[in-house]
């Protein structure tokens, strides 16, 4: 199998190109090549397909081989992919993924894509959506317990559900690893989720840490960023457009709240290319599938 390892501000992907051949096996793939000690080394894997209603689909798949409905930094790198190894000449195009149609404005220099700016669509706020199991309509700045403290939550729907935790605590001392499968397996839940920790900086500016759902801590979530500065502006703390500061860099955010549309540029960076060979691999026991690795 071809493959190209890339990242979106540390948030990275094995990238397979199936836009003439099918992938067999995805979920045990996705699996093998994330690891870091005996795969590849990814948060997961994203192949990029054909579509009858886009451009290119986009399937991704997180590290424990769950199917993941929408990346943020995963997309901006699909954008670069396609364009740099010639499957497309626009600078800007649709890609199909499991939360619709997402179109991509790529920023071309010296004949690379360096930056993507993406349309990621409207927030999903009602908890039937998301979904939540919460006795109200919406479930922002409210209340819950985990591991027998009171966190204040903010759900936010970005294709994928989000648990946002704004906190005074600086979010560099968390212990995520910790507190991060409490909330992804929580009961509110039913779908897992991926929970933000946020530390706003200032009125423009927000630091975040994310726990991924099959996937742990990652350096960058984009649809994470979308989804923490949604709940920053529905909270009062920020302006529309904000600086979210990820381990891995920095993503720009714009919450339209007038138009209901969230805006997201950042980079997508090329890491290297290469083959490996999977045809021996997946009738072993110890290729397992949504466990924690």
């Amino acid at each position: 199998m071809k493959f190209t390892k890339m990242h979106g501000c540390g948030n990275d992907y094995v990238y397979v190109d199936c836009t003439k051949e099918p992938l067999e096996n995805q979920e045990k793939v996705a699996v093998y090549v994330s690891d870091r000690h005996f795969g590849i080394g990814s948060d997961g894997l994203i192949l990029i397909g054909s579509s009858d209603i886009a451009d290119f689909e986009m399937i991704m798949y997180n590290a424990d081989g769950s199917r993941g409905e929408m990346c943020g930094n995963g997309i901006r790198c699909v954008a670069k992919y396609v364009y740099d190894f010639g499957l497309t000449d626009k600078e800007e195009i649709t890609v199909e993924t499991l939360a619709g149609i997402k179109t991509l404005k790529m920023s071309v220099s010296d004949g690379k894509v360096d930056s993507v700016l993406v349309d990621m669509g409207s927030p999903k706020l009602l908890c039937s959506q998301i979904p939540v199991i919460f006795p109200g309509e919406t479930m922002i700045n409210q209340p819950m317990e985990v591991d027998g403290n009171i966190f204040k939550a903010t759900a936010v729907s970005m294709g994928n559900p989000h648990c946002v935790i704004f906190t005074d605590e600086d979010v560099r001392t968390i212990d995520l690893p910790q507190i991060g499968p409490l909330f992804e397996h929580h009961a509110t839940f039913p779908k897992r989720v991926n929970t933000e920790f946020a530390n706003i900086l200032d009125r423009e500016n927000i630091r975040m840490r994310v726990w991924e759902r099959g996937s742990g801590e990652t350096l960058a979530c984009g649809t994470g960023a979308c989804a923490t500065a949604v709940a920053a502006v529905l909270n009062g703390l920020t302006e529309q457009t904000v600086s979210l500061h990820l381990l891995g860099g920095v993503l720009k955010i714009t919450y339209d709240k007038e138009a209901d549309r969230v805006y997201m540029s950042g980079p997508a960076t090329t890491v290297f290319t290469g083959e490996i060979d999977l045809c021996s691999d997946f009738e072993k026991d110890d290729v397992r599938i949504y466990e924690p690795r």
